[in-house]
């Protein structure tokens, strides 16, 4: 089988395709067929060495296929049966050992290219706008980035909540993708909170979600109404300084959080709810996935060098 493999932290090339026969799935193991992987910016992170996993390794975090053979005490899925997972590094290769608890069935109506695209960024996006702060039909929201692979999931569930959505892109050209999502106010980052404060007769939003750390989190304070919700959720452009927590409460009595993935996925059940609601949502045509572009295996550098370019208006995925 093909697997690309890190032997040095380093540029995109340190990836380098090899040849191995597939792995054995051991006790309460599954060996998957991989037919798509979603490339993220823990990817990059691992292979430049900004993330140290031990060497050498194999990069990718979510990817979908089909079971291929599944080890002792396996009972949940059987060969054959359309599979995604997210959280199991490994995933750039022909074939992937998956715990079976990890596993969440494909459904017909999903491709799985889709599935793939969705396993991590998508249930960012549902935690956010389901949990993290229970957007509702009276809400207003701030999402930045919304053009990118997240940003774009969260504009669209908010909406299919109710709620008002205001989000902020980098480019012109990211404004149509935004509108297309559903946004109800696109604009560029250059003084949002002013904009932010115009479009809300200057009461501000009910909560920020904010991926973009450094460059917009002072500013995305000022958007928020009282005791609204800052939910800084990534750092694309920098981690945030430290800071006076009594700005909290100066702003408003405001409330910060700082989320991630693997605590909202704490549990199989909880892993199957999200990417079931997901693909429910998908198959019904309600939530679209948009992707970037779809690249080889032998094409990961190439994946990678466009995901850090940050001109992508979509999820990149491998295809094996």
């Amino acid at each position: 089988m093909k697997i690309i493999r890190v032997h040095e932290y380093g540029e995109p090339d340190v990836m380098r395709v090899e040849h191995m026969g597939p792995p054995e799935p051991g006790a309460g193991m599954v060996r998957v067929k991989v037919e798509a992987v979603g490339v993220n910016f823990i990817d990059i992170y691992q292979r430049s060495g900004q993330y140290r996993p031990a060497l050498p390794f194999t990069p990718g975090q979510e990817a979908a296929g089909v079971v291929d053979m599944v080890g002792a005490g396996v009972t949940s899925v059987k060969a054959g049966d359309r599979v995604a997972y997210s959280f199991t590094i490994g995933a750039y290769a022909e074939y992937t050992i998956v715990p079976a608890e990890k596993l969440v069935p494909v459904p017909d109506g999903v491709d799985s290219q889709s599935a793939a695209a969705v396993m991590l960024q998508g249930m960012t996006a549902h935690y956010l706008v389901t949990d993290t702060y229970q957007v509702k039909p009276e809400s207003t929201i701030l999402i930045h980035a919304a053009a990118g692979g997240t940003g774009a999931l969260v504009v669209q569930i908010a909406k299919l909540r109710g709620a008002r959505v205001l989000a902020t892109v980098s480019t012109e050209a990211k404004m149509r993708i935004a509108r297309e999502a559903g946004a109800d106010e696109v604009f560029l980052y250059e003084d949002f909170d002013t904009e932010v404060k115009r479009l809300t007769n200057g009461h501000g939003v009910d909560v920020v979600y904010d991926s973009v750390g450094k460059d917009t989190f002072d500013r995305s304070l000022n958007c928020l109404r009282p005791r609204g919700y800052m939910v800084l959720f990534g750092q694309s452009s920098g981690a945030v300084p430290p800071f006076d927590v009594q700005l909290l409460n100066s702003k408003g009595s405001l409330f910060l959080t700082r989320p991630t993935l693997g605590n909202y996925t704490a549990t199989p059940d909880e892993i199957q709810y999200r990417a079931g609601a997901l693909f429910g949502l998908i198959g019904s045509g309600k939530l679209k996935v948009r992707i970037d572009r779809a690249l080889s295996l032998e094409q990961a550098a190439e994946a990678h060098r466009a995901l850090a370019s940050r001109q992508t208006t979509g999820k990149v995925l491998l295809v094996v």
